[in-house]
């Protein structure tokens, strides 16, 4: 694997270190090979004339099982030892439950990916614009214009972004996903499935859960589902004293779920 001081000097060289890499990332027909019903399954419910897409996850029907982050590495080609989205365990330790106030044991999981800000601190500090907020709200990264200094990482106050340090390791037969992979010397993180949205269909991560825990929608279409659960539930932005303004919410769970 490259060292970082070789990738950094060989982009501020002005050389490629993908010789023949494609560096953005492109759309593959794959989401038309999808059998009806699948389609059918992942359809956006309601889309207005100009969408700003959101997710709610669901907390209280988070079971921790990871599928949305496995789905996510396959869908998107994240190489071995990277995600974009991570499954965090609320509590001491990965499998130590908390007690509540009747000393029965419980836990809770924290699905993190990019939260998709609205006052988004990575897109403030890329010094190329490489970093950027598309018209319906996606935070995106044009692997293009990415010099690899990984002032958007530092700034993120959510810790989702992740930098290819060298040639991508991938598992033994596993096919690539829907998107090309990232070239050496760039940063990645979650796009919200934006090949999917264009064939307007959800999120990978969306579709997989098999515990319906996350909601994906258009949060300027007041019939979409997402803003009947904001209406009725609310949803907390975490870390929302940044001020960052996050499209992703989480919804409490109402009860806590016993072991």
């Amino acid at each position: 694997m490259r060292e970082e001081a070789d990738v950094l000097g060989t982009l501020l060289a002005g050389e490629d270190p993908n010789e023949g890499a494609q560096a953005a990332v492109e759309r593959r027909p794959v989401i038309e090979a999808l059998p009806p019903a699948s389609r059918e399954w992942g359809e956006i419910d309601v889309r207005s004339d100009a969408p700003r897409w959101g997710m709610l996850v669901d907390t209280e029907r988070c079971i921790g099982c990871w599928s949305c982050a496995v789905i996510c590495k396959a869908e998107n080609d994240v190489p071995l030892g990277m995600w974009w989205n991570r499954i965090l365990t609320d509590g001491d330790g990965l499998d130590t439950p908390t007690r509540d106030e009747h000393g029965r044991l419980a836990m809770e999981w924290l699905p993190l990916a990019c939260q998709h800000c609205d006052d988004a601190p990575c897109e403030k500090v890329c010094p190329t614009a490489a970093t950027y907020t598309n018209e319906e709200g996606i935070v995106l990264v044009d692997a293009d214009k990415c010099i690899g200094c990984r002032y958007c990482m530092a700034a993120c106050p959510y810790g989702v972004r992740v930098f290819n340090w060298g040639e991508a390791e991938k598992a033994p037969g596993v096919e690539e996903g829907m998107v090309q992979a990232r070239p050496v010397g760039t940063v990645e993180k979650c796009s919200l499935c934006v090949h999917r949205i264009e064939d307007g269909q959800q999120p990978s991560c969306v579709v997989s859960c098999p515990a319906q825990a996350r909601i994906f929608g258009d949060l300027n279409a007041p019939d979409s589902r997402i803003n009947r659960l904001l209406e009725d539930r609310g949803g907390d932005q975490l870390l929302e004293s940044k001020g960052t303004e996050p499209k992703v919410r989480y919804l409490p769970p109402r009860r806590r779920r016993s072991l």
